[in-house]
């Protein structure tokens, strides 16, 4: 079946061939995509551990100046999600995922280089924006796992994924706390020395554990072809909502609580070398914990979405986004209205609306992933005049596609957290506040999106979710 790590003809839809060795081929890909797809998503965060390594007096870069270098990675990967998702096709899922992982060398480099050598600005955005190769990653990778899994476990195996996925920006994190708490918030080398070592392990697993698959399908021309389609439109949008908020907050979240902390510590004194080192240890010990729960809760979205339908799944978890959300605005509201006053109380009301967040959103990917695959099955059923193969390789298609657009307008909402956190925080107030009310006002309109089109009894006929 398997000959020189290619396979002619899979079809995960045959119980028989799945049951009789087809599920530990897919299981062997899916665990090398994992770990793949983990080291691009350490990258494509790194930024978001190099700025608590990057004082104000020796760098020159202030907070606002560091919400935009993490935003520039993010809308590199985004763009980039479009071309990698038909990449595997094209090369093949294993090809690709080893020149995948080794071009992850590059950023990374260049990330120890600069940051041991302080220099421009304008350099650190280049360098930021060559850590953009690692966000591309995911399409590539759940395209390629897509086309592995059958119908019936695609929202397991897709939420397993891209949550194994996910979870390489709390492991970064974490590897930044270690440093910072051992050595301090000035040796951000040995973080990029690390990835290093995992990039090479990544990419040399890939190349003798994965196979590329003959029959996978997705190109140009059926990324044109799934946008006639109004729900890749509504997905996109929804992704936005739960992906968007991961990735920005992720991204946003370490910096949003050193600003905190550093304000908590100076109370209105000079700001000192000592006290950023402290504001940095003391971010970086909560920041990792946020998108580690939101990693772990995807494949719990992705679960959830199989027994109950990724509609009213995705439905919950909006309608709890808008309460979280509004933690941050009440929060956000008296610290305003009294700065200093119960800081300590403050800052545990924003850690728990934000970590609230972040789990929801784990579990808004993982459901909102799950609806693709069965829209296009619904919709491929509908094709009487087509053979069940013509169906099920159209339908395979038609997901893949959308998988990657999808992503890559889901990226985009991380750019958005972090400039209207960027635009809030460099504001009259300096405060985050008005950014919260942006957020929840956002969770209401995909709320209202998941109910009108695919949960009222009306659509209910149209495509079964």
């Amino acid at each position: 079946m398997v000959h020189n790590h290619r396979i002619a003809h899979w079809d995960p839809e045959d119980v028989e061939a799945w049951e009789a060795g087809g599920k530990q081929i897919a299981r062997r890909n899916l665990i090398w995509s994992v770990v793949a797809e983990h080291v691009g998503f350490s990258i494509w965060s790194i930024w978001s551990v190099m700025v608590l390594f990057m004082p104000m007096d020796v760098y020159g870069i202030d907070p606002a100046g560091k919400f935009f270098l993490v935003a520039v990675p993010t809308l590199v990967g985004a763009v980039l999600r479009i071309p990698y998702t038909f990449a595997t096709a094209t090369f093949g899922g294993r090809n690709w995922t080893v020149f995948s992982a080794l071009v992850l060398l590059v950023p990374t480099v260049l990330t120890l280089w600069f940051m041991v050598n302080p220099a421009s600005y304008t350099t650190y955005l280049i360098v930021a924006a060559f850590a953009g190769l690692g966000g591309g990653n995911f399409a590539s990778s759940m395209t390629n796992i897509n086309a592995f899994y059958p119908q019936r476990e695609k929202g397991w195996a897709l939420g397993l994924n891209a949550g194994g996925g996910n979870i390489g920006v709390p492991v970064i994190q974490l590897l930044g706390l270690l440093v910072i708490a051992t050595v301090g918030n000035t040796a951000p080398e040995i973080v990029c020395a690390v990835y290093l070592v995992l990039i090479a392990i990544a990419a040399v697993g890939a190349a003798m554990f994965m196979d590329n698959l003959d029959n996978q399908k997705t190109n140009g021309r059926s990324m044109i072809d799934v946008l006639r389609h109004s729900d890749s439109w509504w997905i996109a949008f929804l992704y936005i909502g739960t992906f968007g908020s991961f990735i920005g907050y992720s991204f946003a979240f370490g910096q949003v609580l050193q600003i905190n902390f550093l304000a908590g510590l100076t109370d209105g004194g000079p700001v000192t070398p000592a006290l950023q080192a402290r504001a940095s240890l003391l971010a970086a010990q909560i920041a990792f914990l946020g998108p580690l729960l939101g990693s772990l809760s995807r494949p719990i979205g992705g679960k959830l979405a199989d027994r109950l339908g990724g509609g009213r799944i995705t439905l919950y978890t909006f309608v709890a986004m808008i309460f979280s959300a509004g933690i941050l605005v009440a929060t956000g509201m008296i610290d305003d209205a009294s700065p200093g006053a119960a800081t300590g109380t403050m800052m545990t009301a924003y850690v728990v609306g934000f970590i609230a967040l972040f789990v929801l959103s784990g579990l808004g990917n993982g459901s909102v992933y799950k609806m693709i695959p069965a829209i296009f099955a619904a919709k491929a059923a509908a094709m009487t005049e087509a053979t069940a193969e013509e169906r099920a390789a159209w339908s395979r298609t038609m997901s893949g596609a959308l998988i990657g657009i999808a992503g890559a307008v889901g990226a985009l909402g991380g750019v958005g957290i972090n400039l209207v956190l960027r635009a809030a925080y460099t504001g009259a107030d300096k405060s985050a506040t008005n950014a919260f009310w942006v957020f929840l006002g956002f969770y209401v309109a995909c709320a209202g999106v998941t109910y009108g089109v695919y949960l009222r009894r009306s659509n209910r006929a149209t495509v079964a979710v």
